[in-house]
């Protein structure tokens, strides 16, 4: 199979629409990562999606809709906050898991009786999903536990041969996947923390759980259960705290002959001067879109990425060294 590149357009945007419609799989960007795109009413569709990303079987995907589509053909809305929270977020990077009228095949949902959905912002995959008019499941388009693709080119690097269409929408803005958020209790809990925080949710429902995952929990969420984001290199984690036990290890890999990364904030560059740098930014926001884009570029240039946490856990930072944790496994 040939893999082809389409910057978004009028043309490509048919072009995906047909190869979604007659059952195929296609890679479309979103604000957060790319996605790997089928229509969710089909059962032969969706088994090429875990097959593509060898994805284990018992982890669900995400629907995603137009702005305009009606989520009560999807699922049974409980809980007045979620009208509250769409109106805020939506479209954005927040998922909602609600119960599921059983309309997407049971192989998105993993036999589960419920159904995570969300409106992604990015405007080019809002005219696919306008155009299809038809709920599209799509988990990151990337092999299963490798980082997160944000670009079109780091889809092919993963599935060139494996899929027809990449539908190019530039690097994604937001870097990290969305929130996802349990619906179905009175009080929201997060089950993924992303760049929707539970300070923001908080501000619309007057609360908001973190949610425990447990041994044998059935669970409604990608991304809670499996080793996820990690790049094909060594990887190692240092608290903010740890900065001379990075630079330690730094040299002593230096003198095996081998070439080692530092990952980390802006605000560390003068201290590690001289070394090679994998700089995310200075704000929350900055380290969030570049987190994967940085793991890809370093996993092709360094033996070893040494990465150094942030020293604060809430906001956005919560989503982030969910990641970055899992990714350093």
């Amino acid at each position: 199979m040939i893999t082809q590149i389409s910057k978004i357009n009028k043309e490509s945007i048919e072009q995906a629409k047909e190869i979604l419609l007659s059952g195929g799989v296609i890679g479309m960007p979103t604000e957060t990562v790319y996605g790997l795109a089928a229509v969710g009413t089909n059962s032969e569709a969706v088994k090429k999606i875990y097959k593509i990303k060898g994805r284990p079987s018992d982890n669900p995907l995400i629907c995603h809709v137009h702005k305009d589509y009606d989520i009560s053909k999807l699922v049974l809305v409980k809980n007045d906050y979620v009208y509250k929270l769409m109106k805020k977020f939506m479209p954005g990077p927040l998922t909602i898991v609600c119960d599921s009228l059983g309309v997407i095949c049971k192989e998105a949902v993993c036999g589960g009786d419920t159904l995570a959905i969300r409106m992604p912002s990015h405007k080019g995959c809002q005219e696919l999903l306008r155009a299809v008019d038809m709920p599209i499941v799509a988990p990151s388009a990337n092999l299963s536990k490798h980082t997160s693709p944000v670009t079109a080119k780091h889809v092919y690097d993963d599935l060139n041969g494996k899929i027809p269409l990449i539908l190019d929408g530039g690097k994604c803005q937001g870097g990290i996947e969305s929130t996802v958020l349990d619906c179905t209790t009175k009080v929201p809990r997060i089950l993924r923390a992303g760049l929707i925080t539970k300070e923001m949710i908080e501000s619309v429902c007057g609360g908001c759980e973190i949610a425990e995952h447990k041994e044998g929990d059935k669970v409604k969420s990608p991304g809670v259960k499996y080793t996820h984001y990690k790049p094909k290199c060594d990887t190692i984690l240092f608290s903010i705290n740890e900065v001379d036990k990075a630079i330690k290890l730094y040299d002593e890999e230096l003198k095996k002959g081998r070439k080692p990364y530092i990952m980390c904030e802006n605000s560390l560059s003068d201290k590690l001067k001289g070394k090679n740098l994998l700089l995310l930014g200075n704000t929350g926001e900055e380290i969030a879109s570049n987190l994967y884009d940085k793991l890809l570029e370093g996993e092709k240039k360094a033996d070893i990425i040494i990465a150094i946490s942030f020293g604060r856990e809430d906001g956005v930072y919560m989503g982030i060294m969910n990641r970055l944790t899992r990714s350093c496994n």
